[in-house]
């Protein structure tokens, strides 16, 4: 039983090590909250400020026992290209968390100490971090318990800047449907942006406490704003710490679905119905969505080349193969994968001397050691070729 109880506290002690050097603590001055604040960043691996990389900023509430966590998530995504890299900002409030965020219990509303703290965030650490270090346009705010509100409370913003604002075991008031409401999320729409509120609850936590999560959330099901993406997740496991330990890359996989490679659900979808020329826009915007949200030129993964080519052979006679093989020619001219669907674009024609050509011209650029190098020869005897 021992080593049972031992094991996990062994592996979270080395993962904390794997980034321990990457964390750097500092006191901000502030003119909003008392004295000075104290507050981690967590700089990802890899990053170089000479770079032109920019990275995703994430903020988290209740630094004390959430940072650890949000960090590991962030590596552990990254690391299976999941989401990108980010730069992690964590508050502690042990000794402030009552002044901070403890609300008004007869309104809903955020108190003057409240509004304070909501300053500090907004106006001094996000300032302090994007001034100081290479940030994408893509911030995330965690926050739990009654710091879940001061999250939502940032969907206020006359100018929406957070993109996904995450809510863990989120303690709300009775009034939060009156607040959500008065934020008017139906702008959101006018934002080209994307954004995302998570929240969960859990058959751990107070049956009043599921009725107002389970009210809310019901409220925000019926929103149908485009880009506005509601998660409204419901934990079931054995206490409110371990929801803790389930929301967090549970939301992840959603807040970061836009950088992933697509998926078998995001196919089905957003994609399954399109024409050839749509599937090939979709996928190009996809990545210049992913290049100005996370700082990430990733090109195309080859594994989303496959999810589209699909569409692009099997619908409309072909027609959009050229342009297909084209554009994964500028991207990745050293792979045959080009020159293939410009081959299949030329055969489908019966213009079998320029499909040669370039079914030569892929076959070329393989290592013949290349498992797939005797397919990719057959296309050129198919056609006569030697």
């Amino acid at each position: 039983m021992m080593i049972k109880k031992t094991l996990p506290l062994i592996f979270l002690f080395f993962s904390l090590l794997g980034y321990s050097q990457k964390i750097i603590t500092k006191k901000i001055k502030s003119d909003f909250v008392e004295g000075e604040r104290l507050i981690k960043i967590y700089i990802p691996e890899g990053y170089d400020s000479k770079e032109e990389k920019n990275y995703p900023l994430a903020i988290v509430l209740d630094a004390e026992y959430l940072f650890d966590a949000y960090v590991g998530n962030a590596v552990l995504f990254a690391a299976k290209d999941k989401a990108p890299k980010q730069i992690v900002v964590g508050i502690n409030m042990a000794k402030t968390r009552k002044k901070d965020t403890y609300f008004n219990q007869n309104t809903g509303k955020l108190t003057n100490s409240n509004q304070q703290f909501y300053n500090f965030i907004r106006d001094e650490v996000i300032f302090e971090i994007e001034s100081t270090y290479k940030t994408s346009p893509f911030i995330t705010i965690m926050g739990a318990g009654t710091a879940a509100n001061i999250v939502a409370s940032f969907l206020s913003e006359a100018t929406p800047f957070v993109n996904a604002y995450i809510c863990i075991n989120p303690l709300f008031s009775d009034y939060i449907g009156a607040q959500m409401e008065s934020y008017q999320l139906s702008r959101y729409e006018n934002e080209d942006n994307t954004f995302y509120f998570y929240t969960n609850n859990s058959n751990t936590f107070s049956e009043k406490k599921q009725t107002i999560i389970n009210n809310l959330q019901t409220g925000l099901t019926n929103l149908t704003i485009k880009n506005f993406n509601v998660v409204n997740d419901n934990i079931t496991t054995a206490s409110s710490i371990s929801a803790i330990s389930e929301a967090i890359p549970r939301a992840f996989t959603k807040v970061f679905e836009i950088y992933s490679a697509i998926s078998e659900e995001e196919f089905d979808k957003n994609i399954k119905e399109l024409s050839p020329i749509d599937a090939i826009a979709y996928l190009e915007n996809k990545y210049l969505d992913i290049e100005f949200l996370f700082g990430s030129n990733l090109g195309i993964r080859e594994a989303d080349i496959y999810a589209v080519e699909t569409i692009v052979i099997e619908k409309e006679n072909g027609d959009q193969l050229l342009n297909y093989g084209i554009m994964i020619l500028k991207l990745f001219p050293s792979s045959p994968l080009g020159d293939y669907y410009i081959g299949r674009y030329y055969e489908s024609g019966k213009n079998l001397k320029k499909a040669l050509k370039h079914y030569k011209i892929g076959y070329g650029k393989m290592d013949p050691a290349d498992p797939n190098a005797d397919a990719f020869y057959e296309n050129i005897l198919r056609i006569g070729g030697q």
